[in-house]
């Protein structure tokens, strides 16, 4: 745990050399200048906002490198997180392969830091579940975790351009986390249930955990959705996780 850290906006290179916002926080004061994991944030569907960057910031506290990317740079930069994501939106969203790219750019930024080990893991809620695992099925991860990240499984609706990560979860090396409430729809049990059977077939490494009274938000602590207990659960279960796979 670091009691001092810093914060900033800087610029990273992503999919297709692309320079893209980002938002990095790191410890400071004793762990200055510790070898550490990094840890790439995906922000969920609303966007680049205050609480995507103070999960970054906790990141930094917990003793990482801690970088999240704004996903919407592109299409609206500067502009306030609702409007950025509604844009994004009216666009089609973000594409997987640029996704991809973003979150490759973001790892390798974190890499390059002078207090990296190299090892690196990805996180996200909401749509950024699902895509720190469609991450990790294509980039050197070391460890992925999906906050109820909805059509990893299951059929996604016709006006969502995206398709479930299903064919691609043979390629998912790194270890996974993965934290869902069952009163979720996106996922819903049944497809969280069908994820398990894919790991577990597979021989992935992997932890599953669900959580009653949740659905889908339990983290977002500025959201009603948001439930004390299992989120305070989930952060115990990611920093044990974390500190098993980036240390």
């Amino acid at each position: 745990m670091s009691d001092t850290l810093s914060a900033a906006t800087v610029m990273i290179t992503g999919a297709d050399g692309a320079e893209i916002e980002a938002y990095l926080a790191r410890p400071e004061g004793e762990q200055d200048a510790a070898a550490r994991g990094g840890v790439v944030v995906i922000h969920h569907m609303p966007g680049y906002d205050r609480a995507t960057k103070e999960m970054v910031r906790r990141f930094a506290e917990l003793g990482y490198d801690a970088v999240c990317p704004n996903l919407y740079h592109r299409e609206a930069p500067g502009a306030a997180p609702d409007d950025a994501a509604a844009t994004a939106r009216a666009q089609g969203g973000v594409p997987d392969e640029r996704l991809v790219g973003d979150v490759a750019g973001a790892a390798a930024y974190l890499r390059g830091l002078d207090t990296s080990n190299g090892k690196v893991g990805v996180i996200g809620h909401c749509s950024g579940g699902r895509q720190a695992v469609l991450a990790a099925c294509h980039l050197d991860l070391q460890t992925a975790v999906d906050c109820y990240g909805a059509f990893v499984t299951g059929t996604p609706p016709p006006e969502r351009a995206i398709t479930n990560l299903v064919d691609q979860l043979p390629n998912l090396k790194a270890p996974l986390l993965g934290l869902f409430g069952n009163e979720d729809v996106h996922p819903s049990p049944e497809e969280v249930d069908e994820l398990e059977e894919i790991l577990k077939s597979q021989g992935a490494t992997y932890e599953l955990h669900r959580y009653d009274d949740a659905g889908h938000g339990f983290f977002a602590v500025d959201r009603p959705s948001y439930r004390v207990a299992a989120a305070n659960d989930g952060w115990e279960r990611i920093s044990e996780f974390f500190g098993n796979h980036l240390s």
